[in-house]
């Protein structure tokens, strides 16, 4: 039985190997929306007024709020339908998992900039500075490398998420092992290597942003 399993991976992890591709290309995509979306939002709840935090609190309470299962299912099968939107399932995955990611990081960047002390805004101020300007020049380039670590973790909970998009068609990396498994009838031994394939990009992906972040991190912050 050990025989057949360890013939069984030999011969479909270059399969299953493609579809790790297909994940680390979704997590990519998702975390570019993510944060294309988030930083935007950040900066609204921090500096923007009553009526457009609320607006902005009701978006992120919805996607953080609804499991990703049920908003895969809601996007592909219901609005983007009722909407006549003809997107595969790869582009539907990457942009549910974005905006789900967007109001997570908002919530990270948001947390980066309030650590910043408010005396340089005021500083900035002094000298001439609009505040759109010191938000931009002084303050968003040190809440960024702030949250260095809080993406850290968003990659890892990203790329898990990542397996559940197969339950739309997509040929990611937990498709394509309960494919070869269903055909070989070696579960356990194909889904203890897809979960092995997981545990290592989730290691490159939070120890190059580990790596970034004490590259980049700020004398004088303790994150």
């Amino acid at each position: 039985m050990f025989l057949n399993g360890f013939i069984a991976v030999k011969e479909g992890l270059p399969y299953i190997i493609q579809g790790a591709l297909v994940n680390v290309v979704v997590v990519i995509g998702a975390l570019l929306l993510g944060c294309s979306i988030g930083l935007p939002m950040a900066i609204g709840q921090v500096y923007g007024g009553r009526m457009l935090r609320r607006i902005i609190g009701v978006y992120v309470w919805f996607f953080r709020g609804i499991p990703l299962l049920v908003l895969l299912f809601l996007f592909y099968f219901g609005l983007f339908s009722f909407l006549g939107l003809n997107l595969s399932a790869f582009a539907v995955a990457v942009i549910v998992l974005g905006l789900i990611s967007s109001a997570y990081q908002s919530q990270v960047i948001r947390g980066a900039i309030l650590s910043i002390p408010d005396g340089q805004l005021k500083a900035a101020r002094a000298l001439g500075m609009s505040d759109a300007r010191a938000v931009f020049f002084i303050i968003l380039p040190q809440a960024l490398r702030l949250s260095i670590p809080g993406w850290s973790n968003e990659y890892a909970i990203v790329l898990k998420d990542s397996a559940v998009t197969y339950a739309l068609g997509v040929a990611e990396m937990m498709a394509r092992a309960n494919h070869v498994a269903s055909r070989t009838y070696q579960h356990l031994h194909l889904y203890i290597a897809a979960g092995l394939i997981f545990m290592a990009l989730t290691y490159i992906g939070t120890k190059a942003l580990n790596i970034a972040h004490n590259r980049l991190k700020i004398p004088g912050y303790t994150q």
